[in-house]
């Protein structure tokens, strides 16, 4: 059973309110995966998200012609699962297990219903998510212009 303060240990959860957290804590559950394990597929339906305990889960896009291109490894403290806020609800990235992994699991539905009962808890609920799609855009980012930088630029400089 997963506490308010099982919750409080994670830093992207702190805008949140002790009553909030309690909430959370009624519609978490405990999950794991084992290593190499399809956790999301592009494309498929987006109705939950996870708090990742311990391991490390790759995340990726994939590229016709060259399959499945990691853009970011999440681990402890991190989240995983944005696209369940935001129509089509369909998952914008892949995500597969690194190695083992322990992480809290939350329903869209019941996340929808707790945003919907207290606007004050869904506002900062969509900011909190907010925050983790500006971090997967900035290292998508990253790993594009790594990816695709010309190497004779970087040798003339």
């Amino acid at each position: 059973m997963i506490t308010a303060s099982d919750l409080s240990e994670f830093a992207r959860l702190s805008a949140l309110r002790p009553d909030e957290l309690e909430d959370l804590a009624r519609i978490a559950r405990v999950v794991s995966f084992p290593a190499e394990y399809r956790l999301i597929t592009e494309g498929d339906v987006a109705d939950r998200c996870w708090l990742i305990r311990d391991g490390r889960i790759l995340l990726d896009a994939h590229v016709p012609g060259r399959g499945d291109l990691v853009v970011q490894t999440l681990g402890s403290g991190d989240l995983l699962g944005w696209s369940w806020l935001v129509p089509p609800y369909r998952w914008s990235f892949g995500a597969r297990t690194a190695e083992p992994v322990t992480a809290i699991e939350f329903d869209a539905a019941a996340l929808s219903a707790l945003a919907e009962a207290d606007a004050e808890f869904g506002r900062t609920l969509t900011l909190l998510l907010f925050e983790v799609v500006l971090d997967r855009l900035q290292s998508t980012r990253a790993r594009l212009l790594d990816l695709y930088s010309n190497p004779n630029q970087a040798s003339a400089r």
